[in-house]
């Protein structure tokens, strides 16, 4: 069935402003400017800051769910499900995985590539699928173990691209090679936000908008808050500004004063992740979960050619067949690889409908599911 305008608008959007999120972040780091009191000039790395503006934008989504129920009010929708009450403190702890997650994941991205950082998120699958084993009691079919192994082998063969690849001034290898195990290691986290909300949200028939909304103001308040004693703690060779400390939200100020236009990287990214929240979600409600995971892995191309095209990382042919074995990984514990299937033996396509229910059913994605 051919797509609409309206569809087609939606799945540029979440490609185009799933692929600004990172880029725009990435390129943030890449500045070089002087802090305050006329220091000497240094890379622009405030993860910390980053994340603050990431919650800014998923917070923004409850602006945009308000606007949809001013809408709606004016013409009643009789099919919608009815949203049932409930308590915003439900979403306080997958929250604070979410912040924790996203955290690592900035200070992840001033070490290595912006294409190595979005293929090592797909290790976001053996976490998840262990931990909805051990704490939901699903129950995993072959294929879905064969996802998990597979997403294994595709991470090996990434990593391994990091190795042999030539690493310059900014990304010596020590740093890489962390900033790769920091992204395995905030997907763990990420697994525990899915849990959470599995087991504790998504039964209350909560408006998604309204949940990335949600998560994204506790993010933002309680980051926001944390950054007063992160100016003062002690963080060594992990610090990126002159004063060694964890977050200096004063320099990063005065670097953006020197240079406008980390604003307007800090800007992009902090809008691309209120479209990008938005996007997925449409596409997903007027298209498919399918379709939303491969303008996903879209997303992934999108981001590595570019970043190759700017010059801000080298290319090596280990990262393809790292990215086609994460990818088949992906597919398989999502089951895409059954519509696929039943189309050659029935000579004849499935209704999306019920793939839909299926994917969301064997796996869900993240909520906020946006960085």
């Amino acid at each position: 069935m051919a797509w609409t305008k309206y569809q087609l608008f939606l799945a540029g959007l979440m490609l185009v402003t799933g692929s600004i999120n990172t880029l725009s972040a990435k390129w943030a780091d890449n500045f070089v400017a002087q802090g305050c009191g006329g220091s000497q000039a240094h890379s622009f790395q405030h993860p910390f800051l980053q994340a603050v503006g990431m919650f800014l934008g998923e917070f923004s989504c409850l602006a945009a769910f308000y606007l949809l129920q001013c809408r709606a009010a004016g013409h009643p929708d009789t099919s919608a499900d009815p949203q049932q009450p409930f308590n915003p403190l439900l979403f306080l702890p997958p929250a604070l995985c979410d912040m924790t997650g996203t955290s690592i994941m900035y200070v992840a991205l001033n070490m290595t590539s912006a294409s190595s950082f979005q293929m090592l998120r797909g290790a976001v699958i053996i976490f998840t699928g262990l931990f909805s084993v051990a704490f939901l009691g699903r129950r995993l079919v072959l294929s879905q173990w064969l996802g998990i192994l597979a997403t294994i082998a595709g991470l090996v063969v990434v990593g391994l691209a990091d190795l042999l690849s030539k690493h310059d001034s900014q990304h010596k290898l020590s740093e890489v090679i962390t900033g790769d195990l920091l992204i395995i290691m905030a997907q763990i986290i990420v697994s525990i936000q899915m849990v959470l909300e599995e087991k504790f949200v998504y039964k209350h028939n909560v408006h998604p908008l309204r949940a990335v909304g949600t998560e994204g103001l506790f993010g933002f308040v309680i980051l926001s808050l944390l950054l007063v004693p992160m100016y003062y703690i002690p963080a060594g060779s992990f610090s990126g500004n002159p004063r060694g400390t964890l977050e200096d939200v004063l320099d990063a100020f005065c670097q953006v004063g020197r240079q406008p236009l980390i604003a307007v990287a800090l800007l992009g990214n902090i809008s691309s992740i209120a479209f990008f929240n938005f996007a997925g979600i449409s596409v997903t409600k007027e298209l498919s979960a399918t379709t939303r995971m491969v303008l996903d892995s879209l997303r992934t191309i999108v981001i590595w050619a570019l970043s190759l095209a700017l010059g801000w990382e080298a290319f090596h042919p280990l990262q393809i067949l790292g990215f086609l074995i994460l990818l088949t990984g992906t597919a398989l514990y999502n089951g895409l690889h059954r519509p696929l299937l039943a189309r050659l033996s029935r000579g004849r396509p499935l209704a999306e409908e019920g793939e839909h229910e299926r994917l969301l059913g064997g796996s869900r994605t993240a909520i906020n599911d946006a960085s």
